[in-house]
């Protein structure tokens, strides 16, 4: 079980034709998906699969872990 989602939910974001817009508070990042067209934070360090879904759930994509 990895202990960090963050690089590999962010390769599947940038795949998907997602792209980062700014740092955010502490360790967030703001992101855009032209899928859903809204921006939605993705934590710096995801240690949850059920969090990893949800940040892909927010940019329109389907569950991957």
């Amino acid at each position: 079980m990895p202990d960090n989602y963050t690089p590999r939910v962010t390769e599947l974001l940038r795949a998907a034709g997602c792209r980062f817009e700014r740092h955010g508070k502490g360790d967030h990042d703001i992101w855009y998906s032209p899928i859903t067209n809204r921006r939605f934070m993705v934590d710096g360090r995801i240690k949850s699969r059920h969090w990893a879904n949800h940040t892909l759930k927010q940019a329109g994509l389907a569950k991957a872990f």
